[in-house]
């Protein structure tokens, strides 16, 4: 691997891995996930595969309101047949809100392009679903990208692709 993929984060399979076909290095990407990281992959119309981690889904009561925080990380592929690549859009989002008297309140982020390293945890407590009477742990989560992305680019390198990060949603989309 060069500098300069190194700098771009492109994984490249080892010299004289033979490029396995599309559809078989499809499969092999559908059939990761699991119980260690729930995450899912389903194909798509706007791209080939979208890889889907929910890492907060939450719901609780506050005193005069209820409240909901969800956070998913996601990376579309999209596999170049020609090429033997995979090109791959990293996307983190969070939304938050809250509803009661007199407020409400909603607020969104979101993150489009190439991660390096990302990681974060939480513990929330509050007044929980669907009896606001009861008190306890909303939510507690921890979230490595490399969790998700280290199976991922094992398994394309390991069929013969490079695994190639990209920045706009125009390299993911199918033509």
């Amino acid at each position: 691997m060069g500098f300069m993929d190194a700098l771009r984060g492109i994984k490249r399979p080892e010299p004289g891995t033979s490029a396995i076909p599309k559809s078989q290095l499809t499969k092999k990407i559908l059939g990761l996930g699991g119980e260690k990281i729930p995450f899912k992959i389903t194909e798509s119309d706007k791209t080939d595969l979208v890889v889907e981690l929910k890492v907060v889904d939450a719901e609780w009561y506050e005193i005069f309101a209820k409240a909901g925080l969800e956070k998913t990380y996601q990376i579309l592929l999209l596999l170049d047949e020609t090429k033997s690549e995979v090109r791959a859009l990293e996307k983190i989002g969070e939304v938050s809100w809250k509803k009661g008297i007199p407020t409400i309140s909603f607020s969104k982020s979101s993150f489009q392009g190439r991660t390096i390293a990302h990681k974060e945890f939480g513990t929330s407590y509050a007044f929980k679903e669907p009896k606001p009477s009861s008190f306890g742990k909303v939510y507690e989560y921890s979230f490595d990208v490399n969790d998700v992305k280290g199976p991922l680019i094992d398994t394309i390198t390991s069929s013969g692709w490079s695994y190639i990060p990209v920045t706009t949603m125009r390299k993911v989309r199918k033509r």
